[in-house]
């Protein structure tokens, strides 16, 4: 998730354990502590596909952030010790902002290594856009009024309160990620298509209108969900241009990218480029992660060793209008189609 939404959690979850006996602290902490794993954007791990793909790697351990959770509840009781809570709360305390911090990471599509240094691939349920304002805004309720009220008294059910709805939230946003998914199923099924992979992610801002993507082969199907849908999903037919990732059969980049994004890829040579677009963030046509693999020099193909992210839109409010109005309407649905031939022009 966005920082703002990490350090507002850390603050809440900081609140709501050690609230009563570190005061307004408790926030401030808190959201210094929610920040902590981000700290690896400062990293240089090479070239873009690096940088991208070992982000949310050992910073979002769990067994990393365990024993950093067992440092620095060591050291503050070395430092500053309080006599009111024990060392076991602090530890649970600490413990517990940062691994709400990752664990609500994984909720979103960019995914997160949770188990490094094992080499599974990065947990993404896919379920949260990585900025929600109904996730966010109870938290930030809580933490003004914590930061204006205190934490006298019953104070602290204002950020208790706000956790327990946040989490509720998530638990929501699954739910809509199976109606998605189901809804497509049954529409494969009734049309009788087989595709290779399913992915589904809510739709930029909320988590009422969903997007899945079907690959199958050299074509990828795209559609919309919403909650309110009336009439079975339209699927949208799109080149994706897999023969062209043999031309990257030795390139350790794409085989990082393969692993990244499981294979929810798309190809597209443009003018003398091969770009790889990562097809499950952003949305349908404005995609933030393209990577040009490879170029063409004297007629062949070469790798390119250093890889940069190409520049990419961010789509402008109408397209934010129409997909707020999608929500709602079916009719007329999103031109996806269109949306989607930019990624073969750009």
């Amino acid at each position: 998730m966005d920082s703002i939404t990490q350090a507002l959690l850390g603050a809440s979850v900081q609140a709501s354990l050690l609230g009563r006996w570190q005061g307004r602290k408790a926030l401030l902490y808190g959201a210094m502590l929610g920040t902590l794993p981000d700290l690896d954007v400062l990293i240089d791990y090479g070239d873009a596909v690096a940088n991208t793909t070992y982000h949310r790697g050992f910073s979002h351990s769990l067994f990393v952030l365990s024993m950093v959770a067992v440092l620095l509840a060591w050291l503050v009781r070395r430092v500053r010790p309080h006599p009111d809570y024990s060392a076991m709360r602090l530890f649970f305390t600490v413990w517990l902002v940062l691994a709400t911090h990752v664990t609500l990471d994984a909720f979103t599509t960019y995914g997160t290594q949770l188990f490094w240094p094992l080499t599974t691939a990065p947990v993404a349920w896919s379920s949260v856009f990585i900025i929600d304002p109904l996730y966010s805004v109870p938290l930030l309720l809580a933490v003004l009024a914590g930061a204006i009220a205190g934490f006298r008294g019953r104070a602290t059910r204002w950020v208790n309160a706000a956790l327990l709805l946040s989490t509720l939230y998530l638990g929501f946003t699954l739910a809509g990620k199976q109606m998605a998914e189901q809804r497509v199923e049954a529409l494969l099924a009734q049309e009788n298509l087989q595709v290779e992979k399913l992915f589904s992610a809510p739709t930029p801002f909320n988590s009422l209108l969903w997007r899945v993507v079907l690959v199958d082969g050299d074509h990828y199907y795209e559609t919309l969900v919403s909650w309110f849908d009336s009439e079975p999903p339209r699927l949208v037919r799109l080149p994706r241009g897999e023969p062209l990732s043999a031309l990257l059969a030795d390139s350790p980049q794409h085989a990082r990218l393969q692993w990244f994004t499981g294979g929810v890829m798309r190809y597209d040579v443009i003018g003398e480029q091969l770009l790889v677009t990562d097809l499950r963030l952003g949305m349908t046509g404005f995609h933030p992660f393209r990577f040009a693999l490879a170029e063409q020099q004297d007629g062949d193909w070469q790798l390119i060793q250093h890889v940069e992210r190409v520049p990419t839109e961010r789509g402008d409010m109408s397209q934010l209008k129409a997909l707020w109005q999608r929500i709602w309407q079916q009719h007329p649905e999103i031109p996806l189609d269109e949306w989607a031939a930019d990624l073969s022009r750009r």
